[in-house]
């Protein structure tokens, strides 16, 4: 196969997998620590008027998604990558970094602490940990 056309594949595939183990966290993450009372969290709305309610504990979660998330996809990218695997797994950190900036300052207002946590730990380093891995296979 095409070197260009499989390192566009890995990319897809990255990005797919790595969207997937996200939401997959956070669809189970209500079973394991709930929300808290009051809160609704079926919308952005609703989370937007309520995050006041959540807790530390709350985070956790979403901040799982985002770095298993991260990795996967890195992960999934890079081991099927022909050439480049490091800058492609670093291009989906920097992908889903992207969309970690727009959700925790623009789409819900996260506390501070989370916003800064979430962005330092959760993305670039996932991407760096994968293409590690993948490099070494």
């Amino acid at each position: 196969m095409n070197p260009f056309l499989r390192n566009t594949l890995a990319v897809i595939a990255g990005l797919v997998v790595g969207s997937v183990v996200n939401m997959s966290i956070l669809l189970i993450s209500d079973s394991i620590i709930p929300a808290p009372n009051g809160a609704d969290v079926s919308t952005t709305e609703g989370l937007k008027a309520t995050m006041h309610l959540f807790e530390p504990k709350h985070f956790l979660f979403p901040f799982l998604a985002h770095a298993i998330g991260t990795f996967a996809g890195a992960l999934t990218t890079a081991l099927i990558a022909v050439k480049h695997k490091t800058k492609l797994a670093y291009g989906i950190g920097a992908f889903f970094l992207f969309g970690g900036l727009v959700t925790n300052f623009f789409t819900l207002p996260s506390p501070i602490w989370f916003s800064v946590v979430d962005l330092i730990f959760a993305y670039i380093p996932m991407a760096y940990l994968a293409s590690k891995i993948a490099v070494k296979k």
